[in-house]
């Protein structure tokens, strides 16, 4: 088994996160997001990495990575495409657009195209409820949405 280990412009910039924090734990967080940008997903070695690095314990690190969703557990596609499915979304459509992404993909939620391109996910709140039914598509917001909207994002995503 392969260890991890992060490029070496990354241990950079773990260096330049441990200066910003008052102790290695409160650095928690943003280490573990630059190594699932770097590997894809939170692995054991990814755990078992920053456990070390930081001098934290694996239990530690491992209850950071299973509280929040924004970690990935395992492997994912090129992309994720997030649905909002809190209530104001949900009352201006958010069901059809999931559904729909669902058949375009020939996915349902929290699997991945076939062809490893989209990862398809739902989200209790991404914050923009003045403008729902809303996705995220990797970093990106997309609001105030349509089928045929959505269909010109995942086109996008799938070419």
């Amino acid at each position: 088994m392969t260890k991890f280990a992060l490029s070496p412009d990354r241990e950079k910039h773990v260096e330049e996160i441990l200066s910003r924090y008052p102790n290695r734990q409160a650095a928690c967080i943003p280490v573990l997001h630059l190594c699932q940008e770097q590997n894809g997903w939170i692995s054991d070695e990814v755990v078992e990495w920053v456990a070390a690095r930081l001098d934290l314990s694996a239990a530690h690190v491992k209850g950071v990575v299973t509280f929040y969703t924004l970690f990935n557990k395992e492997p994912v596609g090129k992309h994720q495409v997030w649905v909002c499915r809190t209530l104001s979304c949900a009352l201006r459509g958010a069901d059809d657009i999931l559904h729909h992404c669902e058949k375009r993909l020939g996915i349902h939620v929290g699997q991945t195209t076939k062809d490893g391109k989209v990862t398809l996910r739902t989200a209790e709140c991404l914050a923009s409820c003045g403008t729902a039914p809303m996705i995220q598509v990797d970093k990106d917001y997309y609001e105030n949405l349509t089928t045929a909207e959505v269909d010109r994002i995942l086109d996008r995503l799938i070419k």
